[in-house]
């Protein structure tokens, strides 16, 4: 009997979280309670926990943080229906105080009353559940249990027969508010309808050796499915381009609002730029080289005439995040972009659909912002950005840096020659050199790909005739300054890891 009280605690948070979903289907997906304590959960959690989550999982932390979450709702769930009776309702207490928790915060995320709605309607509905369940367990528990043939009393079919309902509605509840809700948001559909304009010049074709086509190393450009994803959003923005509009605003001369059809009668440009998370460690793979379509961002301040004094652009994106951004990053000639197209197709949603920020040299943190909505011209020391608030540098350049794709670290490989290649980059500086050390060898320089740009990666390759035994990698990278990157171990908090890349291989 202890087991289906469980197991009624159970069922009963499932149908909370069914009826919730259902209901935020007019609320707004964000206002779900499994979303909106999801983002505070993010919002909340301290840095070397964040790291430690994005170095582990990688792009998968948002899918661990809702398996963290599920086991922790089934244990709470579980715990309460095993403590609820009909003459003490502990259980309905422990659910009432999840439900407020719940509707406080999706109605600070939402923005008002309404938000709360989906957590306070799930919570009567499981707390009912959990009351009638309990009933029959309660009432099944004082009879003889068993009949004379030894069958399961009509009390224990009622209990399983109402647990057996109850699972089952809340399935169809999450499912039909799952389905009803991407129905009414999803602009995937649109998004295979968007047809992009022709770039101003279109780029040419990648110069010969930009890509040295080596098994192992990483292609020159990243493919849309392969890019890296990291960022604070839970539920990927649906944004219509039908909807969609960039205000600049600020310390301006003149306010702008730009929508999509403003954006079609102008001209865009295409240009190739790499970009990378502060979050990537030493030897990481949260970076990538893509192909970028749009307006340059130069030229749209330019439009609204930002005041003398101003020296930082606060994006924000349809999520309400933001970035602090230095006003001379997008106005000193580089290629900052309003980017609405990736690789040859509209940005995928999950990249920023409809329009994105793409800024040469600087971090994402402090200049990639997806489904951007809002420019405000600003300065440092009056406006401060999402992460920044939580500790991390302001300015966010990207360091050299360099990374070994091949060999991989920790394997083994046979004797003879063999391939050590990686990429390099050094951000809106180029890069002029990569070298590769062999057991604290001297340093060797290996083969550079073609450059192609000063803010795209470039491939290296170094041959090695490679001699049985244990043996350490190291790669580093100087840039067209003449400055090679550091040896000083720093880890990526507050603006970036630092460090050589390094491997232990075994030769067999």
């Amino acid at each position: 009997m202890a087991l289906l009280r469980v197991v009624a605690g159970i069922v009963a948070a499932a149908l909370v979280l069914g009826v919730a979903e259902l209901v935020a289907v007019f609320t707004g997906a964000g206002s779900a309670p499994a979303y909106a304590l999801g983002s505070t959960v993010v919002d909340h959690t301290p840095d070397g926990i964040r790291e430690w989550a994005i170095q582990t999982f990688g792009t998968n932390d948002k899918a661990v943080l809702f398996v963290c979450m599920g086991v922790v709702a089934v244990v709470v769930a579980g715990l309460a229906g095993a403590l609820e009776r009909v003459s003490r309702p502990v259980g309905s207490i422990i659910f009432g105080v999840f439900g407020v928790l719940a509707a406080v915060v999706g109605a600070g995320r939402a923005g008002g009353f309404s938000g709360a709605l989906p957590a306070l309607i799930g919570t009567a509905a499981g707390i009912l559940a959990l009351r009638g369940l309990t009933r029959r367990i309660d009432a099944d528990q004082s009879d003889a249990g068993q009949d004379e043939t030894g069958q399961a009393s009509t009390g224990r079919r009622r209990v399983l027969g109402g647990i057996a309902a109850t699972g089952m509605f809340a399935v169809g509840a999450g499912l039909a508010g799952r389905l009803l809700g991407g129905a009414r948001t999803d602009v995937s559909t649109e998004r295979e309808t968007v047809e992009l304009p022709g770039p101003a010049t279109p780029l040419p074709g990648l110069p010969p050796d930009a890509d040295l086509q080596v098994p192992g190393l990483t292609p020159f450009l990243t493919s849309n499915s392969e890019f890296y994803r990291i960022d604070t959003a839970l539920i990927v923005p649906q944004v219509s381009t039908n909807s969609w509009s960039l205000r600049i605003h600020g310390m301006v001369d003149r306010e702008i609002t730009l929508t999509w059809d403003d954006l079609a009668r102008r001209t865009p440009v295409e240009k190739l730029v790499t970009l990378a998370c502060v979050s990537n460690p030493i030897n990481g793979d949260l970076i990538g080289n893509a192909r970028w379509l749009g307006y340059r961002l130069d030229e749209l301040l330019a439009e609204a005439g930002p005041l003398p004094d101003a020296d930082m652009v606060l994006s924000t994106s349809k999520d309400g995040w933001t970035a602090g951004t230095p006003l001379a990053a997008l106005t000193d000639g580089r290629d900052a972009l309003l980017a609405i197209g990736m690789n040859g197709e509209p940005l995928p949603l999950q990249h920023g659909y409809p329009a994105r920020l793409v800024v040469p040299g600087l971090y994402g943190y402090v200049s990639a912002t997806k489904w951007v909505t809002e420019l405000e011209v600003t300065r440092f020391d009056k406006a401060t950005a999402y992460w920044t608030r939580r500790g991390w540098s302001a300015h966010g350049p990207i360091k050299t840096g360099t990374r070994i794709d091949t060999p991989r670290g920790r394997g083994r490989i046979p004797q003879g020659r063999t391939t050590i290649a990686g990429v390099a980059w050094a951000q809106h500086r180029g890069v002029t050199a990569v070298e590769v050390q062999i057991d604290n060898g001297d340093w060797q320089p290996a083969r550079l790909s073609t450059e192609v740009s000063i803010d795209t990666w470039r491939q290296w390759v170094y041959d090695w005739d490679a001699t049985p035994g244990q043996h350490t990698l190291r790669a580093r990278t100087t840039d067209s300054t003449g400055t090679p990157q550091t040896a000083l171990q720093q880890d990526v908090i507050p603006d970036g890891a630092t460090g050589y890349p390094t491997l232990t291989i075994q030769v067999a």
